[in-house]
Parts: C-alpha cells; structure tokens; sequence
C-alpha cells in the first residue's frame, strides 16, 4: 500500500560559503508503507550525484556552477539530525561523486579528480584537487562522466555518445563502422591512483553503451552494473518502418552486468523491450524485425523508453526489510509514453547478484503533476542516489536543487 508522507522542514546556514537556507516548503512524495521522507534541503543548483561519508556529511556534485561552485557539502555539526552547515567548492562542473580509500573522487565533463581525506572524511586541502585523468570527449551532448571503482584501485568511467545513433550528419544512414566507438559510447578503466592521466591512458572495458549516467559496482559479485540511455528518433527518418508510437515507446532502457570486453551492442542494434530481442537498427538495415548482431550481449533487465535511468546503487545497509537487501536502486529522470509516468525511483530485487522478479515504482511523484493530463510544469527530476550510514537512503533532483532523506 502506498502512502502520501509531508516532507518535513530543515535550516541550512546561508552565506556567500557557508550560508542559512529559508525554511523547506511540504511536497508529497509516494513511498511504501512504514517509510518516510524527509528534506534534507533545496535551492542547491543542478544537483546530479551525491556520497556520502561514514560520519554521514553529504557531498553532492553539480552540472552547472551555482555561487561559482560546483560541489556542495552539507554537515550536520551538532548530531540532531539535520542539517546545519553548507559549504561549496570547486569550480568544475560534472556528475559523479564517491568516497573511496581515502579520497573524494568527482568528475567534470572531460575527467576526473580527487582530494585527500581525513580520518573523518573531510578534505584536508579544498583548492588543490589531484587530477587522475582529463581530456575525455565532451562534445555538450551526453556528456556527464559518471564513474564507479572496485576495490583493486580500478576507475570505470563513462564516455557518452554524442551522436544519438552514429548517423552521417543530416541523413539516416549509420556511420560504418561507428567510428565514435573509438573514443565513446562505451566504459573506460583508469587507475585510481595514477595522477595526470590522458585518455589514451584506459583501456576500453566495455563498448556498444551509448550513454550509461548510472553505473554502479557490485561488491557483492564484483562486478560492473549500468543502466543506460537508449536512442531515439526512429519515425523521423524510417516513417516506412515505424509510426510516432514506436518512436516514443521504443526502445528500452536497459540494465547491463558488464564484463571487460563485453558489447552491448549501440549503434547496430537496440533493445526491444516487447519482442524481448536485440534489433538491428534501421541505420544498418533494420526494419523493426530484422534481429542484430550475435556478438551483442543482453540486457538482464528492460525498463520502458525514455525514462532516463541516472544514477544506480545497490542496497547495501540494514534499515530496509530484507526485500531491499543488495538489491538495485534507480533514479529515474525522464518519463515514459507508454506508462505515462515518469521521475521515480525504482526498485529491481536481487538474489545471487541477478534480478529476482519484476522492477517495481519505489518513490513516486517527484514530478508533482499528474502525468497523464499534465496541469502544469515538472518540479522535480530524480538524479541521484546514495546510502547513508546508518542504511538511508538519499535522493537528488535537479530543477529546484532538491536533497531528500528516505528512512525505515
């Protein structure tokens, strides 16, 4: 059964860097019975992925400056549970954020850095980041480097496409081979610990992913998870093969466990969701029902199109039932046609490290309309996810800056 919970109210402290906020106004958020929701604060930028340290402050990095700063701490100095100090630094703008052996590892839109911690989690030198590796493709479009690690100090990072389809320019015919395979649409592994990285520096993990903004990985099976964008714009160019109903409802959005040197298969085919079968894309020959390449692995799960899959973690605490134990959390950014809903989290089970069951809407109503007969504009787009320390779950969004605290 689900319910609607107020989000409660919390102060910040406001000033050109550390600063108090105004007090949060109510929203509604739908959440499973016995959880509840609370904001942990707004009005923070464009807000994309957040971590969060054992001591349990929140470091959350930004798609566009906002005060001149791209990431934002948030503390909570005197243990009452909410959040009382802000500080913002850095000046460049991305989206991925971890906590990792000792560092804040976070991303512009052409690479990746990191600052020194502490012993409890707090950057010991602010305006000196190492850089780890720059340089990566940033064409404007599907840009955001988001990036994971394992635990033998390897760095997994996301190269998008910037070509939706890998089509010549102005016409529908795919480009052969995809040459932007060579430097995107795929998962890089660096070095964790090696500074001054170029591209040239990683090896090419996993290729054929278009634009995979939520990855995640599995300490459990030790392996690479990622959620990913899939294209679009089948009926403007093959109008003989697909109506405007197949271009908004196809294709999935799908859920990949990459291996090194795995494909999954973009531009040459996409994943139909309905025929539950990879497709050749229209770009190399497809008509809708020709089956693409062999040498494409499957997706272990399908999600309706358009919903934008950004970030991705898997349950790792005590606080939630059992149900949500090491099973995947999803931050959902856009809206599906064919369901007519959109801007959730969801919940996908796991048993022994694969999906166990169907996917399920776990937090509803970011949107704040009524996306069937829309009354009005979207409020708020889920982007980030991360787990507190003590198991809570947190929740980023991007129009209005949003932090939100999901508790059992």
């Amino acid at each position: 059964m689900l319910v609607f919970l107020a989000v409660l109210t919390t102060q910040c402290k406001q000033n050109s860097k550390e600063k108090v906020a105004a007090p949060i106004n109510e929203t509604d958020i739908v959440i499973p019975e016995d959880f509840s929701i609370e904001v942990v604060a707004k009005d923070l930028g464009n807000l994309r992925h957040m971590t969060v340290s054992k001591n349990g402050d929140i470091y959350a990095n930004r798609s566009k400056l906002k005060d001149d700063k791209s990431i934002i701490l948030l503390k909570d100095t005197d243990n009452d549970g909410k959040i009382d100090t802000e500080k913002q630094f850095g000046n460049l703008p991305g989206t991925g954020i971890l906590i990792k052996d000792g560092y804040l590892y976070t991303s512009s839109n052409a690479g990746v850095y990191r600052y020194k911690l502490n012993e409890n989690e707090e950057i010991i030198d602010i305006d000196n980041p190492e850089n780890i590796v720059d340089g990566l493709a940033d064409k404007g479009r599907d840009n955001a480097k988001s990036f994971v690690m394992d635990d033998n100090a390897n760095i997994y990072v996301t190269i998008g496409s910037w070509n939706d389809s890998c089509r010549e320019e102005g016409t529908g015919n795919g480009i052969m081979p995809c040459t932007i395979l060579d430097s995107a649409g795929g998962i890089w592994q660096f070095k964790a610990d090696k500074l001054n990285q170029s591209f040239s520096d990683g090896i090419r993990y996993a290729t054929g992913v278009k634009n995979a903004v939520a990855t995640a990985w599995n300490y459990k099976t030790n392996s690479l998870f990622a959620a990913v964008h899939g294209r679009g714009a089948f009926h403007d160019f093959y109008p003989e093969h697909y109506t405007a109903k197949h271009s908004a409802e196809l294709p999935a959005e799908t859920l990949f466990e990459l291996h090194k040197g795995d494909d999954a298969g973009w531009p040459y085919i996409y994943y139909d969701q309905f025929k539950k079968k990879n497709i050749l894309a229209p770009e190399y020959g497809g008509d809708g029902e020709k089956t693409g390449s062999e040498n494409a692995i499957e997706p272990i799960m399908a999600f309706p199109a358009h919903l934008a899959p950004n970030d991705l973690l898997f349950y790792t605490g005590t606080m939630f039932p059992e149900k949500y134990r090491n099973g995947a959390f999803i931050a959902f950014h856009g809206q599906s046609p064919e369901l007519k809903k959109g801007y959730f989290v969801a919940f996908v089970p796991f048993k022994d490290g694969k999906p166990n069951g169907n996917w399920e809407i776990f937090a509803d109503n970011f949107s704040g309309i009524d996306l069937a007969n829309p009354s009005g504009p979207i409020q708020h787009r889920p982007c980030g996810l991360a787990q507190g320390p003590n198991g809570e779950l947190y929740v980023s969004e991007d129009l209005n800056g949003t932090i939100y605290k999901i508790t059992y």
